[in-house]
């Protein structure tokens, strides 16, 4: 008998917890965390810019998961539905804000390591990034998302999109030179 790659035991136990979270084990959607939380921990902490709002935006995203994960039908894979469902809820929340100076991270105060590995620099960079640019580089440019998808995430034309990423690549070309 053959042996499953690594990839397939993966992705067969998460088809089996996820299964077992939409009928409410607990446990299973603990696994479910564990396996998704740093990755939404990340792209919160890039859209937000700040380590609280990053914790509170990606809590809240797991809430939304608890309550949201038994309208999963995989259709597409449950990384893609969950990232999807994580940038909607966080971009919401940030709109919802009434305070924009909040929202800005002070550089001199960095994330912990344990957040940014290999990336730490260039996060840093980004999060000096007016917001609007901050938030279209961060979804063109690193979450891969195309300039239409962004426009109608934010509400924005897809010029809009286009000239805020624009934006965003001068500045922090600027600041690298």
């Amino acid at each position: 008998m053959l042996a499953l790659p690594e990839e397939l035991k993966i992705l067969d136990k998460e088809s089996q917890w996820i299964a077992l979270a939409q009928r409410g084990d607990q446990q299973a959607f603990h696994q479910l965390y564990l396996i998704h939380h740093q990755r939404i921990m990340a792209l919160a902490m890039r859209l937000a810019g700040d380590p609280r709002q990053a914790e509170e935006i990606t809590q809240d995203c797991f809430v939304r998961l608890w309550h949201k994960l038994p309208s999963f039908k995989g259709d597409s894979q449950f990384s893609t539905w969950l990232h999807r469902l994580c940038v909607n809820h966080a971009l919401n929340m940030l709109k919802a804000q009434k305070s924009l100076w909040a929202r800005f991270f002070n550089i001199d105060s960095a994330p912990e390591e344990s957040y940014f590995d290999e990336y730490q620099a260039l996060d840093k960079l980004i999060l000096t990034l007016p917001e609007r640019a901050r938030w279209v580089f961060v979804l063109h440019a690193v979450e891969g998302y195309q300039h239409n998808e962004i426009a109608e995430m934010l509400d924005i034309s897809e010029g809009t999109s286009k000239a805020q990423y624009h934006r965003a690549r001068v500045l922090l070309k600027e600041k690298l030179a």
